[in-house]
């Protein structure tokens, strides 16, 4: 049974995806090449999963993930579940600035609904299980934004975005009660879509939209999908500028979307960037409303793309620093993402990653008591 949570996010928490073990990699090779069974595979995953939850809370983490050890990407994997849903090979992968992803992606192929046998569902409820009452469960899903990249929905099915945006809204909702049930009380939502509506040149988009148009959809939605949740269940979001491989896939700072999103998004906090100067200054932060119910902020100032650790010391000067826009009572720290939004990982070894966790929980004790 999950632990009853004091207040979400936590002073050291983590984004959520953390390094697949070489054995978990083959493994999932295994079963594709049918050398194995889906149980067979399931008790690898499990056994993983059990493995890193333990390590999680051996740190001092009060907020424990799965690693998103059963999937292959932060998104697509909960996305192409869904019903109405497919997951396809396009022509070109992401662009990344230094790189081209691998390719794959989702697409509309029916009306989006809810999927009551999502495989997520499943997931949540052994990790929640699994972490018992010695940590909190965080869920991670994609934000239902993400379906609004261009290329996703079908106007065959829909005549435009607002119409797609009720079934989004419809199903996530159902999908975010199915959590509920089975015990998950602490969930977060990725958003690189948001995020890449405050980049100069807008990323995923359809150009026959405005940004200013797209920004107040993507309120709407979030909104919309939070509408009715449960007072003890705490749902953050988190915004990234992209994580394949150690490299990133746009830039830009928070200040065109703080007014709207980080002012009106009916979060419990928000998990943002910044670890380098392309997230640009802690002034955005102004527009987070303050006081014991406004959303705590998890600042991602340290990095999940490179190995070596942060300077305490710059660290805690950074903290202050935000704390001149929202009130260190409101403030937390993290990575800036996971290790490994998808299978690939990051540039780092698992004991470089379970360091950096470390000193997360450290700096926050020596800041927050």
């Amino acid at each position: 049974m999950s632990i009853t949570l004091i207040k979400a996010p936590f002073r050291a928490d983590h984004v959520g995806s953390l390094l697949r073990p070489q054995h978990l990699l083959e493994a999932k090779v295994s079963f594709k090449n049918g050398e194995i069974s889906a149980e067979e595979l399931r008790e690898i995953e499990l056994a993983e999963v059990r493995r890193i939850v333990d390590k999680q809370i051996e740190i001092g983490l009060k907020a424990v993930t799965d690693g998103e050890f059963r999937r292959h990407w932060w998104h697509t994997d909960f996305m192409e579940n869904l019903l109405g849903v497919e997951g396809y090979t396009p022509e070109k992968g992401y662009k990344f600035s230094k790189m081209e992803t691998e390719k794959h992606d989702v697409r509309a192929i029916g009306k989006v609904a809810f999927n009551p046998e999502h495989p997520f569902i499943a997931h949540a409820k052994d990790l929640v299980e699994i972490a018992g009452d010695r940590a909190v469960a965080k869920v991670t899903i994609p934000s239902p934004n993400q379906f609004f990249n261009a290329g996703i929905i079908n106007p065959e099915i829909y005549s435009d975005w607002e119409e797609f945006a009720k079934d989004i809204i419809e199903a996530y909702r159902q999908t975010i009660k199915a959590f509920y049930e089975v015990g998950v009380r602490y969930l977060q939502l990725d958003d690189v879509y948001i995020a890449g509506l405050s980049a100069p040149a807008l990323p995923f988009s359809d150009a026959k939209y405005t940004r200013e148009y797209l920004i107040d959809l993507a309120l709407r939605v979030i909104n919309g999908v939070l509408e009715d949740k449960p007072e003890d269940l705490f749902v953050t979001t988190h915004l990234c500028r992209g994580n394949y491989k150690s490299d990133y896939a746009f830039s830009g700072s928070y200040d065109i979307i703080a007014p709207t999103l980080l002012n009106k998004e009916k979060v419990d906090g928000f998990f943002l960037e910044f670890d380098d100067e392309r997230s640009g200054t802690f002034e955005p932060l102004k527009y987070i409303p303050q006081g014991s119910e406004g959303p705590r902020v998890v600042l991602g100032v340290f990095t999940s793309k490179f190995p070596e650790l942060e300077d305490k010391e710059e660290i805690k000067n950074r903290i202050k620093e935000a704390s001149k826009y929202v009130p260190l009572e409101q403030l937390c720290i993290s990575p800036q993402c996971g290790f490994a939004s998808t299978h690939h990982g990051n540039n780092l070894t698992e004991e470089e990653q379970w360091e950096k966790l470390k000193l997360i929980v450290e700096v926050s004790k020596e800041v927050w008591g």
